[in-house]
């Protein structure tokens, strides 16, 4: 396998990963459709490669509060996988999840534990996505949960970001029912998992 390193990624490496990027989308946005049991739409994932320190600037700016799940993977493809989602967004998943209004500004014990279940099942079925097609094995950890500012949840995998090279591949979705959500994917393999990857998919490197 020759070295590879996502700030010189051809086109070709990076449009398949935009196609798995668009399919775990789209079947996070069906599990969590099923999960509120509310019909959820989702525009065309953005999929972007941005330098780490552009990574909070692009989710709206790095003091906006932000629920953030995070999972290490094991397996044929190692590292880890966030998903962030703004604070109001959030509390209008779990608001729909549990059937009720939450006025507070701070997210209850009950809350958080449903959201880090909705952050379980994004993950999980966009992980799952990204195992049919690659035919390859992931093993998810139990997931963390961090409400906070973008900024300071982004800190964490922050060592991760640096191994892969300048570059981070970011993962937009918009869901909307009858309020936008923004939510986004940053799936941070190590760069032999990335290989594993295209390799899985037919494309030699």
């Amino acid at each position: 396998m020759g070295e590879m390193n996502l700030d010189t990624m051809s086109n070709e490496y990076f449009d398949v990963l935009k196609e798995l990027g668009n399919i775990g989308a789209g079947n996070a946005t069906t599990a969590l459709s099923q999960m509120i049991q509310c019909k959820i739409d989702m525009a065309v994932p953005q999929v972007q490669l941005l330098e780490f320190k552009e990574l909070g600037a692009a989710m709206g700016g790095e003091e906006v509060v932000m629920a953030g799940i995070y999972l290490a993977i094991d397996g044929d493809i190692k590292g880890s996988i966030m998903f962030l989602l703004e604070k109001k967004a959030a509390k209008h998943l779990v608001a729909k999840l549990m059937g009720m209004e939450s006025a507070e500004d701070d997210l209850s014990e009950m809350e958080l534990s449903a959201l880090k279940e909705v952050g379980n099942i994004i993950t999980g079925a966009y992980l799952n996505s990204l195992s049919s097609i690659t035919n390859l094995t992931i093993f998810p950890s139990v997931p963390d949960l961090t409400v906070d500012m973008a900024g300071a949840i982004l800190s964490v995998p922050a060592i991760e970001f640096a191994a892969l090279g300048d570059r981070m591949l970011m993962i937009q979705t918009q869901f909307f029912d009858e309020m936008v959500l923004d939510g986004y994917f940053i799936l941070i393999p190590d760069l032999d998992s990335y290989g594993r990857m295209l390799n899985a998919l037919g494309i030699s490197l």
